[in-house]
């Protein structure tokens, strides 16, 4: 590469990988993630050692995103992760993917050849920047003489508003290349600001004003966008004063919590929520973004006021007025409008959300071990943990009766949906509070996907216990395939014996056929240190009504 200073071993100095690291520094990057080859992710892994950074080996590089990511999610700071060329980049995708649908700020930092290089060899040569083209804010190349503006341009884009992933592809011959004597790189050093704090929301509209003044039963439709502390106080503060009724997306559960008395439940633009939603009058929509709803129309006819930390590019939902800004002076704007305690009767609310609570436990054979039952068994025992959900049938007797209480209290993939989610995000939030475990509820598809990174929990030693719903099938496609009157085909995955599997990566495990030796389990296995695997041998033929009660 022309213009690089003294590459490889000879460098005595810094280098442009120390350069890197510091970035990361400065943005509050708290552990770096990756399954790394050669060429700069090994001047990377030698940079960040250096400086003290953490790096955690994940088996995948889709892992390691998810572990990155759930950091990014529980403490507001990017996080980072990186892949090798080719191979590894093309496997880093689908965590980009949820980084990109649920509004992660993400570093994804990726090996490349040289332009020299890449123009005569082709061997694990691929545009990166084309492949991550879609899913990224921003896609920079640092050169040489232009390192330090390119970074710059990254951690910019990455601090930015809205939160998304941004893609570094870096070269080892300026990676491992000592930064020349002039270059005062190094020498200012601290964290940089979060990012472009939001402005004021602007002023509501005339008929918005006049909308909030006889509204009689506005709802909160609350998304994640609303997932800070400030912005939860405030939101809470305005259902009690005002006797509002509070719905939360899937990635905003705890912002208003389930116990809390005018939280009326979920929403996922399902049929579960309906009798909430054709009660109001008027919707404040509070950090939501489209992104978390089901791909179908809103129905939905009161007028909708839309308080959200980004502009929002979307013609799913009918918005009457837009405050784009800090959401929490928006919301005290909305407070000044409304003429007082709503219509709303307390008891009213709480009976829907019980009720749709109950809509999640169907009947079935008492011998036999409920999916709802195994929810709300683990919330006996292991009450006040955090939780990550993995995609599939299960997520919904996890995300309508599990007791969230805090923002980031449960992390999931729900703009992307992706399965193989929730182990590694459980590492990841597990390496940010060691003393606090972390609960995964997963499907035995989904764990199977990412089976590699129960090493990486061992090896690890993070306090996360792996709850799998073991039915021998993917169960939610063949409910989908039940309701539409299709043959059950390719569903079925057959009998996996997880005590082989555990025993494999040093994790244990114990199995549970009914309720009795699910309590056992889990009673068994609370003070452990580190990972645990807990396969829940459930009857899931109560996924079709649950399906059909949530979704319609």
């Amino acid at each position: 590469m022309a213009g690089v200073p003294r590459p490889g071993p000879e460098a005595t100095g810094p280098t442009y990988a120390d350069c890197v690291v510091q970035a990361l520094a400065e943005i509050g990057v708290a552990r770096l993630f990756g399954m790394p080859g050669g060429g700069s992710n090994a001047d990377l892994i030698e940079a960040a050692g250096r400086s003290g950074l953490p790096f955690s080996l994940a088996q995948t590089e889709t892992g390691s995103a998810f572990m990155a990511s759930a950091q990014a999610e529980l403490t507001g700071r990017p996080g980072a992760c990186l892949a090798t060329l080719g191979p590894g980049a093309a496997s880093l995708t689908n965590g980009v993917a949820n980084a990109h649908l649920d509004r992660v700020p993400l570093l994804v930092l990726t090996d490349c050849r040289t332009d020299e290089a890449a123009a005569v060899m082709q061997h694990q040569t691929l545009a990166h920047d084309a492949i991550f083209g879609s899913l990224v804010k921003l896609s920079v190349r640092p050169r040489a003489g232009a390192v330090r503006p390119a970074l710059r341009a990254a951690t910019d884009a990455v601090l930015g508003a809205p939160p998304g992933p941004v893609h570094i592809d870096l070269a080892a011959e300026l990676t491992s290349a000592e930064v020349p004597a002039d270059d005062v790189w190094l020498a200012a050093k601290g964290r940089r600001p979060a990012g472009a704090q939001p402005g004021e929301p602007g002023s509501l509209s005339r008929a918005s004003e006049a909308l909030l003044r006889r509204a009689r039963r506005p709802v909160m439709l609350i998304g994640l966008g609303a997932r800070t502390p400030a912005i939860a106080a405030a939101a809470r503060a305005l259902a009690a004063r005002y006797a509002i009724p509070a719905l939360v997306t899937y990635k905003a559960k705890g912002v208003v919590p389930d116990r809390h008395p005018w939280c009326a439940g979920v929403l996922t633009n399902g049929a579960l929520e309906r009798d909430v939603l054709e009660r109001a009058d008027a919707f404040i929509a509070v950090g939501l973004d489209p992104v978390e709803l089901l791909p179908r129309p809103w129905t939905s006819t009161a007028p909708m006021i839309a308080l959200t930390p980004w502009p929002l590019h979307q013609s799913q939902l009918p918005l009457c007025d837009t405050l784009v800004g800090d959401v929490v002076t928006g919301l005290a704007a909305v407070g000044d409008q409304l003429g007082g305690p709503s219509d709303w009767d307390g008891g009213e609310v709480r009976r829907v959300a019980a009720a749709q609570r109950e809509r999640m436990r169907p009947a079935g054979d008492s011998a036999q071990l409920l999916p709802h039952r195994v929810v709300e068994l683990a919330a006996e025992v292991y009450g006040g943990c955090r939780i990550t959900v993995d995609a599939g049938a299960h997520m919904f007797p996890v995300m309508s009766l599990w007791p969230a209480g805090e923002p980031g209290g449960v992390l999931i993939s729900n703009g992307l949906a992706t399965m193989g989610f929730a182990l590694p995000a459980a590492i990841g939030a597990a390496l940010i509070d060691r003393a606090r475990p972390t609960v995964a509820f997963t499907g035995d598809g989904g764990l199977l996907m990412c089976l590699a990174e129960l090493q990486t929990a061992a090896r690890e030693r993070v306090p996360v216990r792996v709850i799998v719903f073991d039915d021998g099938a993917l169960s939610l496609i063949e409910a989908k395939q039940r309701q539409r009157g299709y043959a059950i085909r390719g569903v079925s995955m057959g009998e996996t014996r997880w005590e082989h599997l555990g025993a494999g990566f040093g994790v244990p495990v114990r199995t549970a056929c009914d309720e009795s030796s699910l309590r056992a389990a889990l009673r068994d296995t609370v003070g452990d240190t580190g990972p645990v695997l807990i396969a829940a041998r459930i009857a899931a033929q109560a996924y079709l009504p649950t399906m059909r009660a949530l979704r319609g």
